[in-house]
């Protein structure tokens, strides 16, 4: 049965407590059945988030981790890989050795060739049955161009540089301090050595000494100094060049010593800059 209210302001409380009481019994079940679902939702939406954070946060970790490996990758190609030279290289210097490794030289082929490995920012080329060297496996200039190196002989009393160069076509030998200690020259030149041709000298080396050697390759000439006294200054036109055949696998751009341990730092090949043509030689 229901009763009667009069709104009054003596019923009213009796009012409000009756109405709470039937919300309470009718409504309650209800809404407790939405108020835990609803709590539910939230909670799985919450972890739900969660777990897409943290799978953001993974895939976030593994493309920095990627990042890193392809950029210690690409520095460590780059670092293998050494410079790129090619005669349309722009003018200027570059570096063969990084002094920490060979890097793209390879070691010669000679027979039976002593050690040959990186130390102290140098390439230490030990004494073999009778020559030992490297040879570079990069691109190479044929013309227009300079070596710089430091070479020192260790130990021994025959060449401790035999720098193989191209120049157009051919490559020829610049020996320093062979047969027998004191000879320096070009070898070879209309077939002869550098002990007999026009560019031969005689010049006594230190054993633990370094000696800077420079050679320049431009048109029609080739130039070579030892500690900026220069030894060769050769016209190259109507000679032939040629390089003996115990060098061959030095070609196009290789270091050898004969007998000797020796040691090579600095090596830096320069682009020369074209050389305008004036007027009055046209």
């Amino acid at each position: 049965m229901s009763k009667d209210y009069n709104l009054t302001a003596g019923n009213l409380q009796h009012i409000i407590l009756d109405t709470i009481v039937l919300v309470w019994s009718i409504d309650l079940p209800r809404f407790e059945w939405y108020s835990s679902n609803i709590i539910f939702g939230i909670v799985f939406f919450m972890e739900v988030l969660a777990m897409l954070f943290r799978v953001f946060v993974l895939c976030l970790s593994l493309c920095l981790l990627s990042s890193c490996d392809l950029s210690k990758d690409v520095a460590s190609r780059s670092k293998l890989e050494g410079p790129r030279i090619s005669e349309d290289m722009p003018a200027g210097q570059v570096s063969l050795f990084d002094g920490a490794s060979l890097g793209q030289w390879k070691i010669t082929a000679f027979d039976e060739p002593g050690k040959v490995y990186a130390k102290d920012e140098s390439i230490v080329m030990e004494a073999g049955n009778e020559m030992t060297g490297i040879t570079w496996g990069g691109g190479v200039l044929r013309r227009n161009y300079e070596i710089n190196l430091d070479a020192m002989r260790v130990d021994g009393e025959d060449f401790f540089c035999g720098l193989t160069f191209p120049i157009d076509d051919s490559c020829v030998t610049f020996i320093v301090g062979g047969w027998g200690g004191n000879v320096s020259g070009i070898s070879s030149v209309n077939y002869y050595d550098a002990s007999d041709n026009e560019t031969t000298v005689k010049k006594t080396f230190d054993n633990g000494r370094w000696y800077h050697i420079r050679v320049r390759v431009s048109d029609g000439k080739i130039q070579c100094w030892i500690d900026d006294k220069q030894y060769v200054d050769l016209e190259t036109a109507g000679k032939r060049l040629d390089v003996r055949s115990e060098v061959e696998d030095s070609q196009p751009l290789g270091i050898a010593s004969y007998g000797t341990s020796s040691a090579i730092k600095n090596i830096r090949l320069t682009k020369l800059a074209d050389t305008p043509v004036s007027l009055s030689s046209r």
